[in-house]
């Protein structure tokens, strides 16, 4: 049975990204510093069908199992369009759908990937999603504005989260918002790691 999860980087003082984010500037201001360790890694630059990377270390490992466990994946309208402009060609490999008001008809890429816009808020996302994985994983994306949405409505069974050793200092964070009395929170994995520390949580709804 498919699980929801994300899987997400963030600064040491719990940002998700700068401000200032666009197109043009994906990520916001000093946000893609949060993500070195996953720059430097072979296989993120492989899963998003580019050259790049200096190592196929263990970290390279955790990317390749998030990647692999992922079925469908659910986003807003923004990171959409903070990535539209810059990702390659089916990079998803699976469906993807994009929370907006805009009526839009689907994006089909070359390969297996296709975009689907949904108007009527999560649960319509999160239902197409589940038939869209076949029993894989429901991947929440980002920003974080959506998973928020996700945690706060109690549909989220497990996260993973790489601190970076950084103070971003502004932007937008994570966890803002959430309702603290909707889970028990388990730690079910820490793995240190020379860029970021990997945090697991498995998620209980009260």
């Amino acid at each position: 049975m498919s699980k929801i999860i994300f899987d997400s980087g963030i600064s040491l003082d719990g940002f998700f990204a700068g401000d200032n984010r666009s197109p043009g500037n994906p990520m916001g201001n000093n946000g893609q510093t949060i993500h070195h360790w996953m720059f430097k890694q072979k296989a993120f630059w492989k899963n998003i069908n580019m050259e790049g990377g200096e190592e196929y270390g263990a970290d390279s490992k955790l990317i390749d199992d998030v990647f692999a466990r992922a079925g469908a994946y659910i986003m807003g309208k923004r990171m959409f369009e903070e990535g539209e402009v810059h990702w390659q060609e089916d990079l998803y490999k699976t469906d993807v759908y994009v929370l907006t008001h805009e009526k839009r008809e689907p994006w089909v890429q070359k390969g297996t990937t296709t975009f689907y816009f949904i108007n009527d808020g999560i649960e319509s996302a999160l239902e197409k999603a589940r038939v869209s994985a076949k029993g894989k994983d429901i991947r929440i994306q980002g920003g974080a504005n959506t998973i928020q949405q996700f945690l706060n409505a109690g549909l989220v069974d497990e996260f993973f989260i790489h601190i970076a050793p950084l103070f971003l200092g502004n932007g937008i964070r994570l966890f803002d918002g959430i309702d603290s009395n909707k889970y028990d929170l388990q730690i079910v994995e820490v793995i240190p790691s020379d860029l970021t520390t990997h945090l697991r949580y498995k998620l209980t709804k009260k």
